[in-house]
């Protein structure tokens, strides 16, 4: 769905960039991209700091991104501030840098905005007030305006949303409980020595083993049916072996990876990609096309769908035992990059090699946020404020 918003003037188009982004900024360097007098979404950056060689080549990077954005052929920069424009508007070289690196790809400059402290205004505007104007402005154009549908609701910072759900000890003991029930039923089911040892049970033909461990071990011979089951449930709800099946999975490098392509796709994705890992297992190449979606390429994934997926991952990442956390943290970590929550990737990512330095989607994950690396989708907005 496409939401389309008429800004009346500079401070109504301020109101309207915290919607686009779904937060307000904080300490940013916000760039809302045109073709014509249509906006093509936002994208935000922590606000670039350093000498001029630093802030042209921050610049340049921004504005690189605008260039893959089909038809942007103008932008909008903001530079949100806590500073004091008491003395002057905050940001002049920032902005002057996005301002360069624009002229020099072609880019048309529709204004520059600072919105600082105690007040905002247009770096264009020749007849902004020192120290600029109101902030109240800002929040009387958009309390002027009807409310539109479809706009998401603005968190109260970039950072905001991350921190996992809050679930009890209780609830993490019954969930490792789960785990080692489903551990003692994985073994019977699968014969292994340390089944026929009879660990916690009397006879190595399962007697002693919880049944209803049995019943979720047995479920992982068909895992998408598993992962697409996972899309339905309520995590507030989620019951502790079914979130034990959904740890142990997703600390599995290939399971989890089967996770990440089949809720980014659909359940025949996930029954490729599975097919794909056991091939991969045997030798046979992993298919590019699959390898790709975990880059970002190919087409845009159902925001509806990745969305359920880091709901209900980010519950099983706060039932987790600690040690098996990194697995469901690096997924929340890819799930928050593919819809564009980069400050939310970095934080999952961050807070996974803080536990296993060594994990490597959480790895991987930390590389795209230090790089601005975004999935292509990202370029391909919905939203437009004109």
């Amino acid at each position: 769905m496409t939401t389309t918003v008429a800004a009346a003037d500079a401070a109504h188009f301020l109101s309207l960039v915290p919607h686009l982004l779904g937060f307000r900024p904080e300490q940013s360097l916000v760039v809302v991209p045109f073709a014509g007098s249509r906006s093509l979404g936002a994208m935000r950056v922590d606000l670039p700091t350093g000498d001029l060689d630093q802030l042209d080549s921050a610049a340049a990077t921004v504005i690189g991104m605008v260039c893959r954005i089909p038809d942007a052929d103008a932008i909008t920069a903001i530079v949100y501030a806590g500073d004091s424009a008491a003395d002057g508007l905050p940001g002049v070289p920032v902005l002057a840098a996005v301002g360069r690196a624009a002229d020099v790809c072609g880019i048309r400059i529709v204004d520059l905005f600072t919105v600082a402290a105690d007040g905002w205004g247009s770096h264009l505007d020749v007849d902004c007030p020192p120290g600029g104007r109101p902030l109240a402005q800002i929040e009387h154009a958009a309390a002027r305006q009807p409310r539109v549908a479809g706009m998401p609701p603005v968190l109260a910072h970039q950072a905001a949303g991350a921190d996992l759900p809050r679930r009890s000890a209780s609830e993490r003991r019954a969930v490792g409980g789960a785990l080692r029930s489903l551990d003692d039923a994985l073994a019977v089911v699968g014969g292994s020595p340390r089944a026929r040892a009879g660990r916690r049970r009397d006879r190595a033909d399962g007697r002693g083993v919880d049944p209803a461990s049995l019943a979720i071990a047995c479920e992982l011979d068909d895992p998408p049916r598993v992962f697409e089951h996972a899309l339905a449930l309520d995590p507030e709800t989620l019951e502790p072996a079914r979130a034990a099946l959904l740890v142990w999975c997703l600390s599995r490098p290939g399971l989890r990876d089967v996770a990440l392509v089949q809720w980014a796709t659909s359940r025949d994705g996930g029954d490729e990609a599975l097919d794909a890992q056991l091939r991969w297992e045997e030798g046979e190449e992993y298919p590019e096309r699959l390898g790709a979606i975990m880059w970002g390429d190919g087409a845009q994934p159902d925001p509806a769908r990745l969305g359920a997926a880091l709901e209900i991952v980010r519950h099983v990442a706060a039932l987790a035992p600690r040690r098996l956390r990194p697995g469901p943290l690096a997924l929340c970590s890819w799930l928050s990059w593919a819809l564009g929550r980069s400050t939310h990737a970095a934080s999952y990512a961050q807070r996974a090699v803080e536990i296993d330095p060594d994990h490597g989607l959480a790895e991987i994950m930390l590389s795209f946020a230090q790089v601005g690396h975004l999935p292509d989708w990202a370029f391909r907005r919905h939203g437009h404020v004109r």
